[in-house]
């Protein structure tokens, strides 16, 4: 099971697709030096408005490779098999220095319910397994999440304030 593929900056000066606000907090990320191991971020906003290519810009500043994992190829169809794919994937990007950059968090760490039956509580420990692997990393973890609105107050209070970036529309 493949869960991460490499992603890429673009090119000097063809990252023109990030809104002038969201490219100066960016950058004041770079410019205070919190690109460090243990690093995390949240980036919130609609589809098409920068998260991925910010992703890798930070990245690039860093001077590490980017990789993205695409929740929603992981669950629903969470198996044995996902779990271990999951721990190699850790265990390789801790050895190798990537930053990992989780795509559609808001299809995991959205406003939790209460657990109804075995089906819910699987899933709440499957998120919880994923949840403390993230918090457990020594590297650079970045989610995107397209709709803030429904993430658990929970999940986004573990960002300090200057973490959670708002990714606008294009104007």
């Amino acid at each position: 099971m493949n869960l991460a593929q490499r992603i890429t900056a673009p090119a000097e000066g063809h990252d023109a697709a990030l809104e002038p606000q969201t490219r100066s907090q960016i950058e004041d990320l770079v410019g205070l030096g919190q690109l460090k191991p243990g690093f995390r971020a949240l980036f919130s906003g609609p589809p098409g408005t920068g998260q991925t290519p910010a992703a890798a810009l930070l990245g690039k500043a860093a001077g590490l490779p980017v990789f993205r994992i695409d929740l929603s190829q992981v669950f629903p169809e969470w198996t044995e098999e996902t779990e271990q794919s999951l721990a190699s994937l850790f265990a390789q990007a801790e050895f190798q220095g990537w930053v990992l950059f989780f795509d559609e968090a808001d299809l995991l760490f959205d406003k939790r319910t209460e657990s109804r039956n075995a089906s819910d509580r699987a899933a709440n420990q499957q998120i919880a397994y994923l949840l403390q692997r993230i918090e457990d990393f020594p590297g650079i973890v970045i989610l995107a999440a397209d709709l803030r609105s429904h993430l658990d107050e929970a999940f986004v209070r573990r960002f300090q304030h200057q973490q959670v970036l708002h990714f606008p529309l294009p104007g």
